[in-house]
């Protein structure tokens, strides 16, 4: 007869984070190592974060708007009956408007195997910029939070945070070494709805993609353009995808044209081949930039100016969302809130009541 565990729950659950945080993969299925991976997806509001995801997992399943922060996962067999690679893959919805809730997949266990992807809407321009920066900034912000308690926690985690360092991914003697910013973790820019950007006009598109190239460069990410309506340029992104998720080789393509999809892996592209800035209808000298990212900011915004957005201010709670309504629950939820609300008024009577006759 088998032997019944008397452990509970919460200790079996305490024992499987303590064995993550204390080792490397998991073993499973004779010992054979299982090695987990986190990628956190992130970037424009309606940008497609969810088509493409689901494209990539080769899940014929219709999207739908993401709520706040979700999860799924994906797994992979690296040989036949051997076990299972794991990508935990969590996606942020809402645009920079719940940005801080990164803080939930960039944990001290899962930042030794995350990676980023950030999804930039390019038939919305003007947005990019801004979506791009402050997205960026809260997970390299949580990033370093995180480092910092693995690195002064006492009990440690075992496993080291991985330098992302320009010497992992570029040549010792790249000549752009000094000039750059290593994003914390691997990290991937995906330009979507490149079917609708490629109709802008190629002045336009060469600021876009000039502009994305140097932000790529400056962060020591890859760079690629895609649109779910092209089998072609899904496949490339799947691709890099792959690579993240499960550390499969990706394509050697290179494609720098501005006038075409990018496809730009990291650590095959330099300042001197991006160029300066684009200056249509901009005179740098007038710009009062502290160095070169702010450069190329001032520039990007002069041609295309930030538009004037609510997003903060939007409704954060989805249960009032339209878009998530449903009759019956909210029938129910609206009889409880009225129930909540009587009782208020009849506590706050009695409690008079009690202030009277003391």
């Amino acid at each position: 007869m088998p032997k019944i565990s008397s452990d509970t729950l919460w200790e079996l659950a305490a024992a499987e984070v303590h064995s993550r945080e204390s080792g490397g993969a998991e073993e499973r299925d004779g010992g054979e190592a299982v090695n987990e991976r986190t990628v956190l997806l992130m970037g424009s509001k309606a940008g497609g974060k969810t088509s493409i995801l689901l494209r990539c997992l080769d899940r014929d399943e219709l999207s739908k708007p993401t709520l706040a922060l979700e999860y799924t996962f994906g797994r992979r067999a690296r040989g036949h009956n051997t076990p299972k690679d794991i990508a935990h893959l969590w996606e942020l919805g809402g645009g920079t408007s719940l940005s801080d809730l990164v803080q939930i997949p960039i944990t001290p266990v899962t930042i030794s195997c995350l990676s980023v992807i950030l999804v930039l809407d390019l038939s919305k321009p003007n947005a990019l910029w801004g979506t791009m920066e402050k997205l960026l900034q809260a997970a390299q912000a949580h990033l370093e939070r995180t480092s910092s308690q693995v690195q002064k926690s006492k009990s440690g985690v075992k496993r080291q945070t991985p330098s992302h360092s320009a010497a992992r991914v570029l040549p010792k003697d790249y000549p752009d070494r000094e000039l750059i910013s290593p994003f914390p973790v691997p990290l991937l820019i995906i330009g979507s709805k490149y079917d609708i950007f490629q109709e802008f006009d190629s002045d336009k598109k060469k600021v876009v993609s000039k502009t994305l190239r140097f932000i790529a460069h400056y962060y020591v990410a890859s760079l690629v353009f895609t649109s779910i309506k092209s089998e072609s340029l899904i496949s490339k992104t799947k691709s890099f995808f792959l690579h993240l998720a499960f550390g499969l080789e990706r394509g050697k393509t290179v494609s720098s044209d501005p006038l075409k999809p990018l496809i730009i892996p990291a650590g095959s592209d330099s300042f001197g081949q991006i160029g300066s800035p684009p200056t249509v209808d901009v005179d740098i000298t007038s710009l009062h930039a502290k160095n070169p990212k702010d450069l190329w900011k001032k520039v990007y915004e002069r041609v295309f100016p930030p538009e004037s957005t609510n997003e903060q201010r939007e409704l954060k709670d989805p249960a009032k969302d339209p878009q998530y309504s449903e009759p019956q629950i909210d029938a129910m939820r609206a009889q409880k809130d009225q129930e909540l609300e009587q009782y208020k008024r009849n506590a706050a009577k009695s409690w008079k009541g009690l202030e009277l006759e003391t």
